[in-house]
């Protein structure tokens, strides 16, 4: 992934350093559960330890050698036999395929990411709620299709984000477990090379738990979801993303990202300013979900084992979880520091001249026993009129002989309340963030 697009804590997890670092670690577990449990000689676990105390990588030496043996994990394995001498090395890998060390090695880097991701999720929640209390009872048009259609707050469209965020952290929450695996299982998953014990303690050290039954990899649906997961994710940031863009036109107004003093717009017109940070998410978001399909179809492979998974997850696993990281905290600022214009809202609000309350009027209507086809078209007919000429629908209503037999004046005003509409805002926002 580019470097404009990630951040350096997810960027580490990533690195040929830390990969090595960890393929390592499974190697020496795996040698350390050996010896205690017998297999080979007390005391070499630390000897190897010793030599390779606090050893940086050489990743230039390990391609050189790939590049010969066409295999990462030989590589690898031939770089540490170097270091400390083949005869010290030779339990390493013992009953082992490259499948063992590789499947853990991304289980272990994935829960790295998802804890990064849940960290950015639980930041992402806090600004929303704050933004949520804030507006809580800020008055704004809803719409429907685009178009307007009754009043909500401002607050309500923050909680309803942060219902769909703090949705997509549970989710992340089991996604996680699901990946949080351990396989060292052997050749075609029998463990007739490697004692299923060994398999037990690392996953102990590493926190991880064993896979039930492999056929000497971790099944493929366990992945999927994970990435799935997080293409769902992908998508409410769009959503929110959109959201913004949209209450940004110039022809609305409403709210907008923060334009930070330097900033320039458009290259060409010096009056813009452009939601850029969003449309980037947008993009990003895009991304990401691209990444799901190739996980799905990883499920299915050729009997107990092919590689055809192995191209495609070396690239979605770094880059949507990279992309993922950069989003949310991208996302987080833009929230943290949104705009929002009270002054166009309200005029947005009053744009129809109070044709937000045709259902009120339609609905007094049919509880007076009119029918709800007539109701309907008698409040139709007179918001056509308000609408074409631009008028105000009360007074329209007030004129209308056949509504006014059936409603008092001081019924139709009382069916003009923005305070009505906002009356549940209170139990919305106790269902949200209520315990």
């Amino acid at each position: 992934m580019i470097n404009r697009y990630s951040r350096q804590i997810m960027r580490d997890v990533w690195s040929d350093q830390s990969k090595y670092a960890i393929w390592f670690e499974i190697e020496m577990l795996a040698h350390e559960a050996m010896e205690s449990i017998g297999l080979i000689e007390s005391g070499l676990t630390k000897k190897i330890r010793d030599k390779l105390n606090n050893i940086t990588f050489d990743v230039g030496r390990i391609s050189e050698i790939e590049s010969k043996t066409h295999h990462d994990v030989i590589a690898f394995l031939t770089f540490i036999s170097e270091k400390i001498g083949e005869r010290e090395a030779r339990y390493l890998h013992q009953g082992m395929t490259s499948s063992d060390i590789l499947d853990t090695c991304l289980c272990i880097q994935l829960k790295k990411s998802s804890y990064l991701i849940r960290e950015d999720l639980t930041a992402l929640l806090k600004e929303l709620s704050k933004k949520a209390e804030e507006y809580k009872y800020l008055p704004t048009i809803g719409r429907s299709h685009g178009i307007h259609a009754e009043p909500t707050t401002v607050g309500l469209k923050f909680a309803q984000a942060y219902a769909e965020f703090d949705r997509a952290l549970k989710r992340m929450e089991i996604a996680e477990k699901e990946i949080s695996i351990c396989s060292l299982s052997g050749s075609v998953g029998t463990f007739a090379n490697i004692d299923p014990r060994i398999e037990k303690y690392v996953a102990n050290k590493l926190s991880l738990n064993i896979e039930t039954i492999s056929t000497q990899i971790i099944p493929r649906d366990r992945f999927a979801y994970f990435f799935a997961s997080l293409g769902v994710l992908a998508g409410s940031i769009e959503r929110i993303s959109t959201e913004i863009r949209h209450l940004q036109r110039t022809e609305v107004d409403e709210m907008s990202e923060q334009f930070q003093e330097g900033q320039k717009g458009s290259s060409s017109m010096p009056h813009k300013r452009n939601p850029v940070l969003t449309e980037n998410l947008t993009g990003i978001a895009r991304l990401i979900r691209g990444a799901v399909t190739p996980a799905l179809e990883n499920i299915s492979l050729w009997h107990e084992r092919d590689i055809s998974h192995s191209s495609v997850e070396r690239v979605i696993g770094p880059d949507t979880t990279i992309l993922m990281d950069f989003a949310l905290s991208r996302l987080t600022n833009v929230i943290k520091n949104i705009v929002v214009n009270k002054k166009n809202i309200k005029v947005n609000l009053d744009k129809l001249n109070g044709l937000i309350y045709s259902q009120r009027i339609l609905l007094l209507l049919t509880q007076k026993g009119v029918s709800r086809e007539d109701g309907y078209d008698m409040v139709q007919k007179n918001a056509a009129k308000s609408w074409d000429k631009q008028s105000d629908f009360k007074k329209i209503i007030l004129s209308d002989k056949g509504i006014m037999e059936i409603l008092t004046k001081e019924e139709v005003d009382s069916l003009f309340s923005l305070e009505y509409h906002l009356k549940n805002v209170d139990y919305i926002f106790d269902n949200v963030f209520g315990e």
